[in-house]
């Protein structure tokens, strides 16, 4: 812009200079505008210098971590797009950063509760083994032991699979497959492993779905998520009892029932059965509180729900709803 200015004040110079015959006046208008020419070269120095200040200040808020200046705010022309980029290029660095702190934060978390969760398994097989370097114990006794030292170490192999295959889940690492599969063979398959501690119970496990049926999800994990549900109603369930497994389907999603007429949930546990470490009045010893919050991550991750109504003493229903994909 300035040097457009320059330009046009010599045209204006040369077209005066050209119809003054005056030596002397030619020599006044040159003089004029090289002192105009002077002072516009100042006033668009210092305005230079101005914006070049407030582009300095302003990376100096970005740098120190103030608030963000208004983007509305920026100057216009050349420096504004730059302060523009600067402030996009800041913005999202600091959603990366805050994103890795989270991370971390997380990161801290899941180890403090895996350190948590097996202290106490730990802390039993160092007294066991211990225990086991007396030579003066018993045959019967050491095998008792070797027992329950080997079980300790399947609980925390299965407890730490379990916690990082959740904090990948939580963390969106995992990455789940698409296919069509039966909704009466996943159920089927779900329920399987509790077929036997349902007939030790007496406790009747019903599958019902059509053959017909489809859904598109990753048949290994949603097995998990709809196990992980049925075990918990087995086990909630007493003697004499039911628990019904069925679906239906519609055009925006395939629903699965999973009913019992058990123990029930109160309504100040209900609304945190699905919290990782969660663990209501009514759960066992040997419950952890990880099998529900994984069901649920495993269904949220395949763009799903997860519902449930219970009352005391009047059994619980969990509902899955698997929402249809819509090509577009």
């Amino acid at each position: 812009m300035e040097i457009i200015i320059q330009l046009i004040s010599i045209l204006i110079a040369g077209i005066l200079c050209f119809f003054v015959r005056d030596t002397r006046y030619i020599c006044y208008i040159l003089a004029v505008c090289i002192i105009v020419l002077f002072i516009i070269s100042l006033i668009f120095r210092r305005l230079q210098e101005k914006r070049l200040d407030e582009v300095i200040c302003y990376l100096t808020k970005l740098q120190d971590r103030l608030d963000l200046p208004d983007i509305e705010k920026h100057n216009e022309g050349r420096l504004g797009i730059l302060q523009s980029e600067i402030y996009k290029l800041v913005v999202r660095l600091s959603e990366q950063s805050n994103t890795a702190i989270r991370h971390k934060e997380y990161l801290a978390r899941m180890l403090s509760d895996i350190s948590h969760q097996i202290k106490t398994p730990l802390t039993s097989i160092t007294i066991m083994t211990e225990l086991l370097e007396n030579p003066e114990l018993s045959e019967e006794k050491r095998m008792e032991f070797i027992e329950k030292i080997d079980w300790q170490v399947n609980r925390i192999t299965w407890l730490i699979r379990n916690l990082l295959t959740l904090s990948q889940l939580e963390a969106d690492m995992l990455k789940l497959k698409k296919e069509e599969v039966s909704v009466k063979e996943l159920l089927q398959k779900a329920c399987q492993p509790f077929e036997l501690m349902a007939e030790v119970k007496n406790i009747t496990l019903t599958v019902a779905a059509d053959e017909e049926m489809k859904i598109i999800c990753d048949f290994h994990w949603t097995v998990e998520a709809v196990s992980n549900i049925v075990k918990n109603c087995v086990e909630h369930t007493p003697s004499g009892g039911s628990v019904v497994v069925s679906a239906d389907q519609n055009n925006f999603a395939t629903n699965i029932h999973i009913v019992d007429d058990g123990e029930g949930i109160s309504r100040e546990h209900l609304a945190h059965i699905f919290e990782r470490f969660y663990k209501g009045g009514n759960a066992s010893a040997n419950s952890v509180g990880i099998g529900l919050a994984m069901s649920r991550q495993i269904i949220m991750q395949q763009n799903g729900i997860i519902r449930v109504t219970s009352e005391l003493g009047q059994g619980t229903a969990f509902l899955i709803k698997m929402y249809s994909e819509v090509e577009l």
